[in-house]
């Protein structure tokens, strides 16, 4: 089981803290947040994962200082990786409730999508999902570990602060905490 602690919006002087506590796996949702606590010195060692909706124009950046890119969900994605960050680890996002506002591959594309980027050379280690904000959990979890276990992936990344118990009993091999460990994040600046 690993540990992914959501940095979104927290302070790197937070990130620290967590780190001296043990911490090793950060994510964060925002290319600029990642990017500005990956280049901050007090913050070497950390095992950065990208956790938000991949934009193509960001991976050139971001690359050398991502250790997983968890939210892969279109081939777009797939070429830019191939491209600037060549057999990088990545996970297919899957959108489990199939909402379409959401980010995530939908379920029926997500065995063209793992095999899209094994081809182009990239390390797919396994599948992530956010489940819908209102519906129960379980089933999306029980449904994403499935997913991992027929495509022969390692790696099941699903759960954050309010449902990681349930997802650990579902078989997650990763979740995302983040107000549990850190607290009540900030309010967004507009624009930011």
């Amino acid at each position: 089981m690993r540990l992914v602690a959501v940095a979104k919006l927290q302070p790197a002087a937070a990130v620290v803290a967590a780190r001296r506590a043990g911490v090793v796996d950060v994510g964060e949702n925002r290319a600029q947040e990642l990017l500005a606590k990956a280049l901050d010195p007090s913050l070497s060692g950390t095992r950065w994962h990208m956790i938000g909706r991949v934009q193509t124009n960001k991976i050139k950046v971001l690359a050398p200082h991502v250790h997983l890119w968890q939210s892969v969900d279109r081939q777009e994605v797939v070429h830019e990786l191939a491209r600037r960050a060549p057999a990088a680890k990545l996970l297919v996002q899957v959108n489990t409730g199939r909402e379409p506002h959401k980010g995530g591959c939908d379920p029926d594309g997500v065995a063209r999508l793992v095999e899209q980027a094994a081809a182009h050379g990239l390390a797919v280690e396994g599948l992530m999902c956010v489940p819908p904000v209102l519906a129960d959990p379980l089933p999306h979890f029980v449904a994403l570990r499935s997913m991992v276990d027929k495509l022969a992936l390692a790696e099941c990344s699903m759960g954050m602060t309010g449902d990681f118990e349930i997802a650990i009993g579902a078989g997650a091999t990763i979740v995302r905490v983040g107000s549990a460990i850190f607290g009540r994040r900030a309010t967004a600046t507009p624009g930011g």
